[in-house]
């Protein structure tokens, strides 16, 4: 690993962050993402380039539009500062190895995006996971974990979702959580393996059971008001994909299997 790495993979961050607004924001109504270009969300007056500096134009800007002077979201310059930082992570741990760098890269941008679309929409659009399942197989073909461990992976991050719907429904006769969330997990399973799925569901399912404990502590929000699962499946999974071989050896360690 060398800073010039890290650094540019945090420039390159920024500006793929710019992309992924557009995504997050289009995607979900069914819109391209392509064209048209990027539009101030209030007055759709076209951005010009000098006005779409990842970060630095919203700040000259004061965070407004220049022509109509309606505030625009503070999402975009998080999303692109969260992106860099992100992206910076991946660089540092995995280091001067291209190929597997770009499919962490990828797949840290997609599940950025899906965090996006859920939080916003509580959508996780098939445009997004059905291709990052088919990513996940085709880079762990040549990259770790391999193939095998991927595709046991995408059968079983599928499996166990589908078992906890099934279950919940027969028991509560509702559904505990929709079917994006197992084609979710079924991508991270394509991407990092068998073994991260379960440490992807531990990590996710704790501060999915933290969040929802303060919500009903604070605002008395019910226990059975649905929270947006796939948010706290994109922050597992990239947890899982920095550090997860070191928790499954922690563990392995830890309770002497």
């Amino acid at each position: 690993m060398t800073a010039e790495i890290v650094v540019f993979a945090g420039i390159f961050g920024l500006m793929i962050g710019s992309f992924l607004n557009v995504c997050i924001g289009r995607i979900p109504a069914g819109e391209s993402i392509v064209t048209p270009g990027s539009r101030c969300p209030s007055c759709r007056t076209p951005i010009q380039w000098y006005d779409n500096v990842p970060v630095v134009s919203y700040i000259l800007l004061g965070g407004k539009c220049r022509r109509c002077r309606r505030p625009i979201s503070l999402r975009y310059p998080l999303v692109e500062i969260v992106t860099a930082l992100a992206f910076m992570g991946q660089a540092a741990v995995i280091g001067a190895d291209p190929l597997m760098l770009v499919s962490r890269l990828t797949f840290t941008g997609i599940l950025i995006v899906l965090f996006g679309t859920d939080f916003d929409t509580q959508r996780l659009p098939d445009v997004l996971t059905l291709p990052g399942i088919a990513l996940g197989l085709l880079s762990s073909a040549f990259l770790p974990p391999g193939w095998w461990s991927a595709l046991v992976g995408t059968a079983l991050g599928a499996g166990i979702l589908l078992a906890i719907r099934w279950i919940w429904f027969r028991i509560k006769h509702v559904d505990a959580m929709g079917l994006g969330d197992v084609k979710m997990l079924a991508m991270i399973g394509a991407f990092l393996g068998w073994q991260q799925v379960w440490v992807v569901l531990v990590l996710s399912s704790f501060a999915g059971a933290v969040l929802g404990i303060a919500l009903t502590t604070a605002r008395g929000r019910s226990m059975q008001s649905r929270l947006p699962f796939g948010t706290f499946l994109a922050i597992g999974a990239y947890v899982a994909s920095l550090w997860g071989e070191r928790l499954v050896a922690w563990y392995l360690n830890w309770s002497g299997v």
